[in-house]
């Protein structure tokens, strides 16, 4: 039987293929401009957004191959259910970003230019707005409070006190021994009153603790006594 070969890459053109992937390069790349001037934290990865890019030609490049044949598109799950991706993602939101590049990858391989690049431009303009007004930021600050204080009493109630003057909210988070016994630690969660700064919070916690140390973690910083 004489070997014959087969391409069957006419069931689309040469330019079906570079519009696809050259819509899902500019599309994708945009995204990642996108992701790039909205990110706050310094946990920014060059190769994150590279990889953006890359990954929504590649769907693109895949919806082109399986087209309308579901007997491929049941081998391209079985295939890609073996891949392990053993990076952690650092943000929820990158998940999001990393679902945008797909769908608008399967927009354009499956020739839906007009809804890809709608679709792409719309969303984009959306999340450059929530970061430009910060939309459903909550500005709730709280600070952890330390207090040591000797086991031979009970403490709580006149902690509470203070924390009742100058805190709007406080929760009890712990209670332990430390240094063998001899001190109780207790940790709470506590939003501060207007006009109260932690330094006035210290000040009051150490007249009821016996001299014992008090701390309050503001943020990345830290204050103590």
């Amino acid at each position: 039987m004489p070997f014959e070969f087969q391409d069957l890459s006419g069931t689309f053109s040469v330019g079906d293929i570079a519009l696809a992937l050259s819509l899902s390069f500019l599309l994708s790349a945009m995204i990642g401009w996108v992701y790039r001037f909205t990110h706050r934290n310094i946990s920014y990865s060059q190769s994150y957004v590279q990889t953006l890019v890359i990954l929504g030609m590649l769907i693109s490049l895949i919806m082109l191959v399986v087209g309308s044949n579901i007997a491929r598109a049941f081998a391209l799950v079985g295939a890609l259910s073996v891949v392990r991706f053993r990076n952690a993602i650092k943000e929820t939101r990158d998940v999001g970003f990393i679902f945008l590049v797909m769908g608008i990858g399967m927009a354009c391989g499956t020739r839906f230019y007009v809804l890809a690049v709608v679709a792409a431009v719309v969303i984009s303009m959306i999340i450059v707005l929530m970061y430009r007004f910060n939309w459903f930021a909550a500005n709730v600050q709280r600070q952890v409070v330390k207090v040591q204080v000797p086991p031979v009493e009970n403490y709580t109630e006149s902690i509470q006190d203070v924390l009742v003057r100058h805190t709007s909210e406080f929760e009890l988070v712990s209670m332990e021994t430390i240094r063998g016994g001899a001190l109780t630690e207790i940790m709470y969660t506590v939003r501060l009153k207007k006009g109260t700064e932690p330094g006035q919070l210290i000040a009051a916690l150490a007249e009821r603790t016996g001299g014992q140390r008090v701390t309050v973690l503001t943020g990345y910083d830290q204050t103590d006594l």
